[in-house]
C-alpha cells in the first residue's frame, strides 16, 4: 500500500531550487543593501550650523582653501576653526545691541563659540561640527598626497559646490579606492585646477594622453600603491 503521494518525489527537486533562488535572493540584498553605496553615501547628518557649501563655494566662488586652510601640506582636512568662520561672519551677523547675539539665529552657535574664550579656556569651546566623510581608524589616508598628484577634491567629494547640505558622495570603501590606485588617470588634472569643481578634461583627450601631457609640464608621474601597507599602517 502506498502512503505517500508520488508529487512528493518533487520535493528534494523543490527544496533545491527553493534554496538556491532564495540565497541567490539573500546574497543580492545583503550585498546591496549593506554595501557601502547603500549603507554610507547619501549621509548627510544635521550640522549645528546650517553652513551651505552652495553658497559659501558656489554662489561666493570661495576656495576650499581658505576653510580647509593647510589641506596641501596635511594630512586632514582639517575643519575650519570658530577664528576662521568669524573672519566674515563677525562683521556680517554681528553689530547688534548684544555683542553676543548674532543678527541672524542660525549662526549663533558661532557667537557662542567666539566669545567662550577665556584666561583658562584660551581657544574656547569649539563649534561640534558633525564629521561626513569618516574613515576607519585602522585606514590611513593623507589628502596632501592625493592633491599634490592632481586629485581634485570632486573626485572624492564631488560637486560640493552644488550642495546645500554636503553628503557623501562616494562610498570611500577599499574596492572603491583600489578601483582609482589601479587606474588613476581619469582622476588626474593640473594641480592648479584641484579646488576647481567645474573642470574637466579637455574633450577628445584620452585619460591616458593627459596624464602624459601633465607629465610633460612638470607635474609628478603617479604610481599609487596597491599593496596592503599603503592604507594599513
Amino acid at each position: 500500500m502506498q502512503i505517500f503521494p508520488r508529487t512528493l518525489n518533487f520535493l528534494p527537486l523543490v527544496a533545491a531550487l527553493a534554496l538556491a533562488i532564495g540565497g541567490g535572493v539573500v546574497t543580492f540584498v545583503v550585498a546591496y543593501y549593506f554595501s557601502p553605496w547603500n549603507t554610507q553615501v547619501g549621509y548627510a547628518p544635521v550640522q549645528p550650523v546650517p553652513f551651505s557649501h552652495r553658497l559659501h563655494a558656489g554662489q561666493l566662488g570661495m576656495d576650499c582653501r581658505y576653510c580647509h586652510a593647510q589641506i596641501e601640506r596635511s594630512y586632514e582636512a582639517m575643519v575650519p576653526s570658530t577664528q576662521t568662520c568669524m573672519g566674515c561672519h563677525v562683521t556680517l551677523h554681528g553689530g547688534g545691541t548684544d555683542p553676543h547675539r548674532a543678527t541672524h539665529a542660525s549662526v549663533q552657535p558661532l557667537f557662542d563659540s567666539w566669545f567662550s574664550v577665556t584666561p583658562e579656556m584660551p581657544q574656547g569651546e569649539p563649534v561640534e561640527w558633525v564629521r561626513v566623510h569618516n574613515l576607519p581608524d585602522h585606514v590611513y589616508f593623507d589628502h596632501s598626497v592625493h592633491l599634490s598628484a592632481g586629485v581634485g577634491c570632486a573626485s572624492c567629494h564631488g560637486r560640493i559646490d552644488q550642495m546645500e547640505v554636503v553628503r557623501q558622495d562616494q562610498p570611500l570603501s577599499m574596492a572603491w579606492c583600489l578601483d582609482c590606485h589601479r587606474d588613476p588617470e581619469p582622476n588626474l588634472r593640473p594641480v592648479s585646477e584641484i579646488t576647481n569643481m567645474a573642470w574637466e578634461r579637455p574633450e577628445g583627450v584620452a585619460p591616458h594622453e593627459f596624464a602624459e601631457q601633465l607629465v610633460d609640464d612638470g607635474q609628478r608621474y603617479v604610481v599609487p600603491p596597491e599593496n596592503c601597507g599603503g592604507c594599513h599602517r
